[in-house]
C-alpha cells in the first residue's frame, strides 16, 4: 500500500495521456495522494478537470500564474512530493529533461525537484528507437532516473513496435518498488543471459531457435529497477536495449559464454538464454551451392558449451545465486528438476514452451520456479510480471 504517499503526476503530450486517468485511480486506491502538472500538449488530449476529479486536487499547469507564483509555487510542487512521475513522457519531454531545459512548467518542476523521478516513455516507435531519443534516455538513466516501459505493441499511429506506454498496472508496481523497496539491490553485480544463438552453417546460414528474448530482457531491467548493476548477455534479438543495463552483444554460444565469464565476478547470475545445444563442425567458409541435383549437404554438429553448467562450477567466482531456465514441452517439472541437479545451478525456472501453450516467442510466460525446497506453480503471466517475481525473489536471496 502507498498510504501517505504523495505522488506529482506530471502529464505530457501524446494519445496515451489518456491512461494517466486510470493510473490515478490506481493509486489513489493504494491510498496515495495525487496532484497532477499538466503540459501545454498534454491538455488537448485531457482535461484537467477529468485530472481534478480523479486525484481530488487542484491541477498544474501555467509557470507563471500570478496566484500559483507568488510563493515559488513549482518549487513546492516538485520537493513536496514523495516522487514525480511522468506519464506518459513524451520524446519533447525526455530531450528537454536530458538538456537541462526548464521552459514549461512541466520541465520547471523536473529540474527543480530534489526528489526521485519516474519516466514512462511512450511515443511512435521510429521516435523511440530514433539514437537522439536513445541517448537522451541513457543520459538521463545516468543521472538516476528510473524508467518503466516502454512496451511492444500496436499503437494509435497503427504502428508496432516498442513506444507503447506501460500499462497503469505495471507503472503502479514501478511506484511501489521506488517508494517502498528502494535500493533493495543496490551493490549488487547481476549477470543475465538472453535470446537465442546463431551457429553458422556457411557465410549466410544458420542454426537457430525460437527465442525472442523478451524473458531475458525484461529480467534484466526488473533488475535494474531495483537497484541492481546488471550485464545483460544478448544474443541476436530484434528488442531495445533495457534503458541503465550493460549490453554485450554476441552471436554464439562460444561467444556467449566467453563474455559471461568476462562479466565475473557477480552477485547473481540468470541464464534465461535459449543456447543452442549443437554447432556445425566444420562451417563452410564460402556459401554452400546447391548444385543441379538439389541434394541436401550433410551437417556434422559437436556439442556447445554448457554454460549454465560452467558457471554453475565451485570456485571463487561462481556467482552466490545461479538460476538457470528449462524450456520443456513434456514432463515439465520433472525435466527441470533433472536438469537443476544435472547442471548445478541452484534454482531453475521451468516454462512450457510447447505448441499448445503459444508463449515461445509470445508476451506472456508460464513458469514453474525450482529450488532444493521445492517447486513454485506459477500462474501464467506477462513476461514482464515473471521478471518482476523473479527480481524480487533474487533480491531476497542476496538479503
Amino acid at each position: 500500500m502507498l498510504a501517505g504517499k504523495h505522488i506529482l503526476l506530471i502529464v505530457s503530450g501524446g494519445i496515451a495521456a489518456y491512461k494517466a486517468l486510470e493510473l490515478i485511480r490506481l493509486l489513489r486506491a493504494e491510498g496515495a495522494s495525487v496532484t497532477c502538472a499538466l503540459s501545454r500538449a498534454a491538455a488537448q488530449f485531457v482535461t484537467p478537470l477529468s485530472l481534478q476529479a480523479l486525484s481530488e486536487n487542484r491541477v498544474y499547469s501555467d509557470l507563471f500564474s500570478l496566484t500559483d507564483e507568488s510563493e515559488m509555487g513549482h518549487i513546492q510542487l516538485s520537493r513536496a512530493a514523495d516522487l514525480l512521475v511522468v506519464a506518459p513522457a513524451s520524446a519533447d519531454l525526455l530531450a528537454r529533461m536530458a538538456a537541462g531545459l526548464a521552459d514549461d512548467l512541466a520541465a520547471t518542476l523536473l529540474l527543480a525537484t530534489d526528489k526521485k523521478v519516474l519516466v514512462a516513455p511512450a511515443m511512435n516507435v521510429r521516435m523511440w528507437l530514433h539514437p537522439a531519443t536513445q541517448e537522451n534516455m541513457a543520459k538521463l538513466v545516468a543521472r538516476g532516473i528510473a524508467v518503466v516501459g516502454p512496451e511492444e505493441g500496436p499503437m494509435a499511429c497503427n504502428e508496432f513496435g516498442p513506444g507503447r506506454l506501460a500499462e497503469p498496472p505495471a507503472i503502479l508496481e514501478a511506484i511501489r518498488a521506488l517508494l517502498e523497496k528502494e535500493g533493495k539491490l543496490a551493490g549488487k553485480h547481476v549477470l543475465v543471459t538472453s535470446g537465442p544463438t546463431h551457429e553458422p552453417i556457411d557465410p549466410v546460414r544458420y542454426i537457430a531457435n525460437r527465442s525472442s528474448g523478451r524473458q531475458g530482457h525484461a529480467i534484466a531491467a526488473a533488475l535494474a529497477g531495483l537497484g541492481a548493476r546488471v550485464t545483460l548477455v544478448s544474443g541476436p534479438v530484434a528488442l531495445p536495449d533495457p534503458i541503465g543495463v550493460s549490453v554485450r552483444k554476441v552471436e554464439t554460444a562460444e561467444q556467449m559464454l566467453a563474455a559471461c565469464k568476462a562479466a565475473l565476478p557477480a552477485d547473481a547470475a540468470v541464464m534465461a538464454a535459449a543456447v543452442a545445444d549443437w554447432r556445425v563442425a566444420d562451417v563452410a567458409v564460402q556459401k554452400i551451392k546447391k548444385g543441379s541435383e538439389a541434394k541436401a549437404p550433410t551437417l556434422t554438429l559437436v556439442p556447445n558449451p554448457d554454460i549454465l553448467a560452467a558457471l554453475s562450477e565451485p570456485g571463487a567466482l561462481r556467482p552466490k545465486l545461479v538460476v538457470g531456465f528449462a524450456a520443456e514441452t513434456e514432463n515439465v517439472v520433472q525435466h527441470a528438476q533433472e536438469k537443476r541437479m544435472r547442471k548445478g545451478c541452484d534454482w531453475i525456472v521451468a516454462n512450457d514452451v510447447s505448441p499448445a501453450s503459444g508463449v515461445m516467442g509470445g508476451e506472456e510466460n508460464l513458469v514453474h520456479l525450482i529450488t532444493a525446497e521445492g517447486v513454485e506453480h506459477w500462474p501464467r503471466l506477462p513476461k514482464t510480471e515473471v521478471a518482476r517475481r523473479l527480481a524480487e525473489r533474487i533480491a531476497e536471496a542476496l538479503l
